[in-house]
């Protein structure tokens, strides 16, 4: 293990990621601790001492998916035997065959799972596409480089498809399968690092700023009108959010670590020395938490809306004591368990398909509130905020608004989040002109900017 994270450092080297011989020590150590067969343990050790900004986060994790994952020897494509011994004598066999090519031992090695010289020469192509005499035609050695390093991509895939054409007779079929799709996999892998653009994987700053343009971009768009891309891109935009808000928590708790100043002690202690303070005394009151309830409606478009509030109010959830979740549509279920076992988007899914609770019926906020009031109403004290997403739209049914207000009452503030455009509050079966008479605060929560609003005036 200590050679293959060797190996690896060397690679991150090469590539530009800057790390000490003190972080290796450190990271060799600390590898002592964990259990290196779990993969997420051992792939955070190595990350949280070899990428010290976002930026080589983004470059060590594409680095670490292609060396331990896409080039690893000891695995099979679909679970045969090994394939490490087979793979290094076909690429001895063919190494004397193809010396007409002056990379073809660079990308023998890449095959062998060794990219260190293949890194190396791609190293070397893009310092001379960074040649600063730029006039016409200065960056012909560079496209010349790259044309015979891909010309030696294609020899190699002919020579590998050769080689497994004429020893059918030695190699079974589910070998020569597995083999083929191992070599295909690397050369793939070798000709997207050879065709990629240099400086957009060298430097990611240009994609931090991409988090303000795609903020723009989405953050006036309907939920419920969010393409599949651009959910996804949605999710990235909340997690680098997400992160921001952490940081800006963190500095703050930090800061009310030491209190505020305690004037009337600092003047006291300050008698004994002429009345000059000199020490400070402070006030160590810190920042009290809240807990939150959320009661999400998953009918139709609110949904919609709902997922990407719980999304953020989870990936918050150490900023407040506690966080319970509820789902409903006619009746309730809470779904707080299924958070803690998942991972969030997995989660969702999970919730939206397998919530006990009868997603075909009409709407019934009135049975909603009733169920609550028997089941869950002892959770509610004056450290809870309550938070209900949903349009309002009780399909005629009573609205209990009695109950709510009894919710309120228990609570610290109860705050709705109505997905619908306001103008349409107060129309059809919407009970929102009686809901709101019993709640401390009511938002439209359409898209994303005014979900953002809304978290930093929970949080901050």
């Amino acid at each position: 293990m200590v050679n293959l994270v060797l190996k690896f450092v060397g690679i991150a080297r090469t590539v530009g990621l800057r790390i000490a011989t003190s972080e290796v020590l450190d990271c060799l150590n600390q590898m002592q601790l964990v259990d290196i067969a779990e993969e997420p343990q051992f792939a955070a050790v190595l990350r949280a001492n070899f990428a010290k900004s976002r930026r080589e986060q983004r470059h060590f994790n594409r680095l670490y998916q292609m060396f331990f994952h896409e080039l690893r020897q000891d695995a099979s494509i679909v679970h045969s035997e090994p394939l490490a011994q087979q793979v290094q004598d076909i690429l001895q066999t063919l190494a004397p065959a193809q010396e007409d090519h002056p990379n073809m031992q660079t990308v023998l090695d890449f095959l062998d799972g060794n990219p260190l010289p293949y890194f190396e020469k791609l190293q070397q192509i893009g310092y001379g596409a960074d040649d600063q005499n730029r006039g016409p035609g200065a960056n012909l050695g560079a496209v010349t480089q790259r044309l015979e390093m891909m010309l030696a991509l294609n020899a190699a895939e002919e020579a590998l498809g050769q080689f497994l054409a004429d020893h059918r007779q030695q190699l079974d079929w589910e070998m020569r399968r597995d083999l083929d799709a191992l070599f295909k996999s690397r050369l793939n892998t070798a000709r997207r690092l050879l065709t990629q653009d240099r400086q957009a994987s060298a430097n990611d700053a240009d994609r931090n700023i991409s988090y303000r343009q795609r903020l723009d971009q989405l953050g006036e768009i309907h939920f419920a009108s969010l393409t599949q891309k651009e959910v996804a891109n949605m999710r990235e935009v909340i997690e680098q959010l997400v992160r921001r808000l952490k940081d800006t928590i963190s500095r703050r708790y930090a800061r009310r670590n030491r209190g505020v100043l305690d004037i009337k002690k600092t003047l006291r202690r300050a008698a004994g020395y002429q009345g000059i303070p000199m020490e400070l005394y402070y006030r160590h009151r810190p920042l009290r938490k809240s807990k939150i309830v959320a009661l999400c409606d998953v009918s139709g478009s609110v949904w919609s809306a709902a997922r990407f509030m719980l999304n953020m109010l989870y990936s918050l959830q150490e900023c407040f004591t506690q966080v319970r979740s509820f789902v409903f549509v006619a009746g309730l279920d809470e779904v707080t368990h299924v958070f803690e076992d998942f991972e969030i988007n997995q989660a969702i899914e999970k919730i939206l398909k397998e919530a006990d609770i009868e997603y075909n019926a009409a709407t019934d906020y009135g049975l909603t509130f009733r169920q609550f009031k028997k089941r869950h109403l002892d959770m509610l004290n004056k450290k809870t905020t309550l938070i209900i997403i949903g349009d309002g739209r009780t399909n005629y049914g009573n609205p209990e608004a009695g109950i709510l207000d009894d919710m309120r009452d228990r609570s610290r503030r109860v705050i709705w989040l109505n997905p619908e455009t306001p103008y349409f509050w107060y129309t059809g079966d919407s009970e929102m002109r009686t809901y709101m008479e019993y709640c401390d605060e009511v938002r439209p929560c359409q898209n994303l900017n005014q979900l953002l609003e809304f978290i930093e005036s929970l949080v901050l």
